[in-house]
């Protein structure tokens, strides 16, 4: 039986609001830190909006070429974001746009055998990779809620008042609230904060009131693409890890809808992702994903139909198309953004660590690969010159934290667990072996 129109409407608002906060994030978090103006930022906002309504919309349009034809929605994820803040400030925004590009066609490339490559990705690694990126992240979170690096009343009280503030309704929430609500709750406490704020004199609505009601996302509004090797091998990484995570979207979804899902569908899944980066990139905005937490909506509602979701991807381009309504996200104070980042952030963290839940812990050689990959990547963060007297070459792959974690969590995987035969099978076989020398 169909839904009606108003219905399918409604429940396509659901989905959006329930990934609203985590859309709006991304761009907010890249744009402040790489220092965007605010028409700038402005423009990534509506950009990524409307990308992830197309996004979306090559997703649930299930093809002979691409679409898994499940009820998902597509947004960046924030493992992604770390990265091209980093590429970001060492190759400018166009090098950020080259790798998003160069990792959506290897999306494509690969979708058709992605079950092969995913053998040298085990939950070790994943795991390792995510957590990695998670920890990176705090630091920006902590900073944003002082006030942001650099800025004259960075600490002061009521910095840490807003931000704190805003972590705590979000705890609150999610402790006393359920359902759709509860799926909402770093929307609710972005709007709150952002409410504290205004009262408090710190939100400047200038940007708003500036803002045109309509616009069209232009391509490489920031200018061509670049291409450099250390930020491309980076966002390859991120694509991969992303394609994993998705794959267990993908193995939810199709439980909850009843469907079985062949590898030809999850190979469509992937290139439908692949295809969204790249148009993510040629529009100046991000790569993208399945976004997990609209899979609990669709278990809540029990609406499982793709009209509603396409509903939500059109709504989403509908925004993308408004800039006024984009500069709302931008008066946002930074403290209250920072509030909001470290439930976020702390969430990327979790999703590393319960990939690594799923790690044998008893095997001395899966802990020397999460310890040196996590100290690894880590040190190369912290230390960002460690590698500079390297040749030009070496610094290249080792300059970047996250490609040197999950560099070295691949090859000791390798190392350790590829092909390898367990000891217990081991221990079987010498046994046998003996009992019949004997």
């Amino acid at each position: 039986m169909k839904n009606k129109p108003g219905k399918v409407v409604s429940l396509g608002l659901q989905h959006v609001l329930a990934m609203y906060a985590g859309a709006v994030l991304v761009p907010l978090i890249v744009g402040g830190m790489l220092k965007l103006t605010p028409a700038q930022l402005g423009y990534l906002i509506a950009a990524d909006l409307l990308t992830c309504g197309i996004a979306t919309l090559l997703q649930v349009w299930k093809n002979r070429f691409f679409g898994i034809g499940l009820p998902v929605v597509l947004g960046c994820s924030f493992t992604a974001v770390f990265p091209m803040i980093t590429i970001g400030q060492q190759f400018g925004m166009s090098a950020i746009y080259g790798a998003v590009i160069t990792s959506g066609l290897f999306v494509v490339l690969i979708s058709g055998w992605f079950g092969k490559l995913a053998q040298f990705f085990p939950p070790v690694v994943t795991g390792s990779v995510v957590t990695i990126i998670g920890i990176t992240l705090v630091p920006v979170a902590m900073n944003n809620i002082a006030g942001g690096q650099g800025s004259p009343d960075f600490g002061n009280l009521s910095n840490l008042a807003l931000g704190f503030g805003v972590l705590a309704l979000i705890i609150l929430l999610n402790r006393f609230t359920t359902g759709f609500i509860q799926a909402i709750s770093v929307l609710l406490g972005l709007v709150g904060g952002t409410a504290a704020a205004a009262l408090m004199g710190k939100v400047n609505f200038t940007a708003v009131a500036d803002a045109s009601w309509f616009n069209m996302v232009t391509p490489f509004y920031f200018g061509m693409p670049t291409f450099h090797a250390s930020a491309i091998l980076t966002m390859m990484i991120v694509a991969i890890v992303s394609l994993v995570e998705s794959t267990g979207v993908f193995m939810a979804l199709g439980q909850i809808c009843g469907r079985e899902l062949t590898k030809e569908d999850l190979a469509k899944g992937y290139r439908a992702e692949g295809l969204a980066s790249i148009l993510g990139g040629v529009f100046n905005s991000f790569p993208y994903t399945t976004f997990s937490q609209n899979v609990g909506l669709v278990q809540l509602s029990k609406i499982r139909t793709r009209d509603v979701i396409v509903a939500a991807g059109l709504l989403l381009i509908g925004l993308g198309m408004v800039p006024k309504f984009a500069a709302i996200a931008t008066i946002i104070p930074t403290p209250v953004l920072g509030g909001a980042m470290v439930a976020m952030f702390g969430m990327v963290i979790a999703s590393g660590i319960k990939m690594l839940g799923r790690v044998d812990f008893s095997s001395n050689e899966n802990l020397l690969i999460i310890a040196c990959s996590v100290a690894l990547g880590m040190g190369v963060t912290v230390v960002p010159e460690f590698f500079a007297k390297l040749p030009s070459m070496l610094r290249i792959v080792f300059e970047n934290g996250i490609v040197a974690g999950s560099l070295t969590a691949i090859v000791l995987n390798i190392i350790f667990n590829f092909k390898r035969v367990p000891h217990s099978a081991v221990s079987q076989n010498e046994a046998d072996r003996i009992q019949k020398v004997s």
